[in-house]
Order: C-alpha cells, then sequence, then structure tokens
C-alpha cells in the first residue's frame, strides 16, 4: 500500500493507494491545485513562505503497527513553484 505524507510538516494526507500509479495519478492532481487551496495550503501561519513537501511511502499494511518499505520525496508545492523531484513521475 502507499501513502502521502508532507514531509515538512509531517502529516500524513488522505487517501490510500493500492498501487503506485494510483498514489502518482494523486500527486498529479494536486500538482494542478494552487498552493494556497486545500490541500496544498501549508498549515503554518506564514504559509507564503512554506510549502508541501509531499513523500510517497510504501508501507506493509499486514502487519501492525504498519512497516514502512520504502520513502521517496516525489513533489514540492510553494508560492514559488511546483516542483517534481524527478521527472519520471510528470508523465
Amino acid at each position: 500500500m502507499f501513502i502521502i505524507e508532507d514531509e515538512a510538516h509531517a502529516e500524513l494526507q488522505e487517501g490510500r493507494f493500492q498501487t503506485r500509479p494510483q498514489a502518482i495519478a494523486e500527486l498529479r492532481r494536486r500538482a494542478a491545485i494552487p498552493w494556497n487551496e486545500a490541500p496544498n495550503r501549508a498549515p503554518c501561519a506564514n504559509s507564503r513562505n512554506c510549502g508541501r513537501r509531499y513523500e510517497l511511502v510504501e508501507v506493509d499494511d499486514t502487519v501492525s503497527p504498519w512497516k514502512e518499505l520504502s520513502r521517496t520525496l516525489i513533489l514540492k508545492i510553494s508560492a514559488r513553484d511546483v516542483q517534481w523531484v524527478t521527472s519520471e513521475w510528470t508523465h
């Protein structure tokens, strides 16, 4: 299973995805949403100088607590820009 976490704020994002492509599709959707609208609006008091750093986390959910298998920074969203950390996810 895959989950999305905002690493900058240690916030687990809504949604669980059975496959990596499903999770990437959600990140593509978020990349199209302005930085100051949900879910991209950062919880900081000064959100203009803040942003989201979305990581894709693969977990084994057959055990409790979940076991983290991998974690990859995929997407950064801020007032300045939207930045895909690697181009392989933008297609």
